[in-house]
């Protein structure tokens, strides 16, 4: 996965990207990743109740590994669960109070918000096995740049 990107060069990225394919694409929002993360499963894990590191790669592995080394979830995605964080286009907030109701990202400081920290998700290669539940959010300043955080992104069609 690329790493070592902060939440800026992710968007310069998309930015790039949509120039060179007259497409498109962007970060998804924490509404988003969630859902495609879960993939239709109602458990912790979209591997059920538990993980374990045949199934994702967290402390036990020790290291980011390639793209692809566990199996995907039911909708094809690779490494929703560990690996590395993944960068959403939400700004950070405590609750979701006042949250967007319509799965869109959550873009303005109101109700306690903070667009200096953007929302990460998945948990990393360096975090327990319960930082990787599907709905476990984190936080990092949208300069960040560290090798257990990265992104992926949504194309909209």
């Amino acid at each position: 996965p690329v790493i070592n990107v902060s939440w800026h060069d992710a968007q310069a990225y998309c930015g790039w990207l949509n120039k060179q394919t007259g497409q498109f694409y962007r970060l998804p929002s924490e509404a988003e990743w969630e859902y495609a993360c879960r993939a239709g499963t109602t458990t912790p894990f979209n591997t059920g109740e538990r993980i374990n590191s045949e199934q994702a790669n967290f402390t036990a592995h020790g290291r980011t590994l390639p793209v692809g080394s566990f199996s995907s979830n039911k909708f094809g995605l690779y490494d929703m669960h560990g690996n590395v964080w993944e960068w959403t286009q939400d700004c950070w907030h405590e609750n979701y109070r006042g949250a967007p109701n319509n799965g869109s990202a959550w873009l303005e400081e109101a109700n306690n918000g903070d667009c200096n920290r953007r929302v990460v998700l998945g948990g990393s290669w360096d975090y327990d096995p319960r930082d990787l539940r599907s709905a476990f959010r984190g936080r990092d300043n949208s300069d960040g740049a560290i090798d257990d955080l990265g992104f992926r992104i949504a194309r909209v069609f």
